[in-house]
């Protein structure tokens, strides 16, 4: 999607509009242990609806029947098999370029384990292990020494793949470091560059459509630079909830890659028919980007307001970043 200049709206509710709901889980649907607000009867709504649900996470520690355990527990029923991770994605990665049988030095958690046996792949501990390849997954266990294992092979020569490279994760008691940053320590030890498979990038869009076989699908997420760019780089629309990392001035400033089709508070979204924004406006607002930032005039929903102040702020970005002040916007919204 190479230059859109507001969100765009949906007569109808979005989960009639697309068929499946590909789903960030981190951030979307949980955080931490805990299911975040309105996700659950969310969930169930638009299954009633006839809507499929396929979550689909960055986060490679636990296996697709954890995961599927931990959404049924919360009161989302899942089956295993509705459960995209990185870990599977960057799996078919490695075994599409080593011998079946190979081993592969696997830093991570059992998430990654168990989806590179189910390509055929030995997972091993030690670069003394004669790996074929080298992958980092997360796991919150991940300590120096594996790390160390990963930076030895690697400065060997070794192939490196990584599930992915978000820097953050949400928890139940907010940010903490991610995959991303334990990649950053072998970087920095090796001077290297890993195949990366998970969100945005394509292998992770491809072990979704394998998996899925989605044919009008809608990516909800929380992160503008990995739910978000991966639906646009796949030509997908795009939910982006607010219930995460990104934040609504982050959206504003977001340059093309970054905008979602649309925005809403939480997984309700799913529910309702989306606000379509003429320009800069929607609802009751009208939008407009001056020298000194955005201003917002009118009055109606929040997120009705934030619809508005995209399409300003999109609009005099161009193909690039806003970067004037949208605080005293935002802050007539309350957010």
């Amino acid at each position: 999607m190479s230059h859109r200049t507001g969100l765009s709206g949906s007569e109808q509710s979005l989960d009639v509009a697309y068929d499946t709901a590909l789903l960030d889980l981190d951030g979307v649907v949980y955080a931490g242990g805990d299911a975040i607000a309105h996700a659950v009867e969310s969930l169930g709504a638009a299954r009633g609806h006839g809507m499929r649900l396929a979550y689909v996470t960055n986060n490679a520690a636990r296996t697709p029947e954890a995961v599927a355990e931990h959404l049924t527990r919360l009161g989302v029923p899942a089956e295993p098999g509705e459960v995209i991770t990185s870990a599977q994605a960057v799996a078919r990665l490695i075994a599409d370029q080593v011998p079946t049988g190979a081993r592969v030095l696997a830093i991570g958690g059992e998430g990654l384990l168990a989806a590179l046996r189910e390509r055929g792949l030995e997972p091993v501990g030690s670069a003394d292990d004669d790996p074929a390849a080298v992958v980092q997954g997360y796991a919150p266990t991940v300590g120096w020494e594996q790390l160390a294992e990963a930076s030895y092979a690697v400065n060997r020569g070794v192939p490196w793949f990584a599930s992915n490279t978000d820097l953050t994760i949400p928890t139940a008691r907010g940010k903490a470091p991610g995959n991303g940053a334990l990649v950053e320590v072998v970087r920095i030890a090796t001077g290297a560059e890993p195949q990366i498979a998970g969100k945005p990038l394509p292998p992770m869009h491809r072990e979704t459509v394998i998996r899925t076989g989605a044919r009008r699908p809608l990516v909800v997420g929380d992160r503008l630079d990995t739910d978000i760019e991966g639906a646009n780089a796949a030509g997908v629309d795009s939910l982006l909830v607010l219930t995460g990392v990104s934040t609504p001035a982050q959206l504003l400033a977001a340059e093309p890659k970054y905008r979602p089709t649309y925005v809403d508070a939480d997984l309700r979204g799913l529910l309702v028919p989306q606000p379509a924004a003429e320009g800069a406006r929607c609802g009751g607002w009208v939008a407009s980007a001056g020298d000194e930032g955005l201003v917002l005039e009118g009055e109606g929903a929040q997120l009705d307001g934030l619809r508005a102040l995209c399409g300003a702020a999109w609009t005099a970005a161009g193909e690039g970043s806003y970067g004037r002040d949208t605080g005293k916007a935002l802050a007539r919204l309350g957010l």
